[in-house]
């Protein structure tokens, strides 16, 4: 089983929101449990929804991912849409 992390890269906007989520569902589905955003510079709030998905994803399959590295601006608009424990996990509410 591969563990290691998804490593998201330097943007997540609605233009490549689709491409990032599709990968890294793919990644989720091959045992990956953690993704890594200390790439991420520039996202909106498509990122949220990518991230909801995985988490979706993850549950389905009776897991739980791990999200590090958050962008602290990312965390703020995630907090700003009552989605932080929904996007990121129960550590990030």
């Amino acid at each position: 089983m591969n563990t290691h992390a998804f490593k998201v890269g330097a943007r997540l906007t609605y233009d490549c929101a689709h491409a990032v989520c599709k990968a890294g569902l793919g990644q989720l589905s091959v045992g990956v449990k953690q993704v890594d955003c200390g790439a991420l510079q520039h996202f909106d709030s498509s990122a949220l929804a990518v991230f909801l998905s995985w988490q979706r994803a993850a549950q389905k399959q009776g897991r739980v991912i791990q999200v590090c590295n958050i962008p602290a601006a990312l965390a703020s608009l995630a907090q700003a849409y009552g989605a932080s424990a929904l996007c990121f996990g129960a550590k990030a509410a």
